[in-house]
């Protein structure tokens, strides 16, 4: 036998507010259009991304670092007010479920 092993290495990606590495599948994508930041929970809008947690927390420290700006390499300060909006919007959704 080889030693491998039959399960799929799952990706992982750097949330880009906490610096912590997590499974892809757990982080929310970024990219920039036209001048803010859009979220792309499919993973398929076109363009560089970067990834953060969808928690206001990590949101919040990545904004408060200008991390966004720098990982997607954008020329000037991007809007995250949309952003915002979809991360509270989505974990007021995952609260009401649970």
């Amino acid at each position: 036998m080889s030693g491998r092993t039959r399960a799929r290495a799952c990706p992982e990606r750097t949330c880009v507010g906490c610096r912590e590495r997590a499974a892809k599948a757990d982080l929310l994508r970024i990219v920039a259009i036209k001048g803010e930041c859009a979220p792309d929970p499919r993973g398929t809008l076109p363009g560089r991304g970067a990834y953060v947690h969808p928690a206001l927390v990590c949101l919040d420290q990545a904004v408060r670092r200008r991390a966004f700006t720098r990982a997607l390499r954008a020329p000037g300060a991007l809007d995250t007010k949309a952003l915002r909006r979809y991360v509270e919007r989505t974990t007021v959704a995952e609260q009401a479920t649970r």
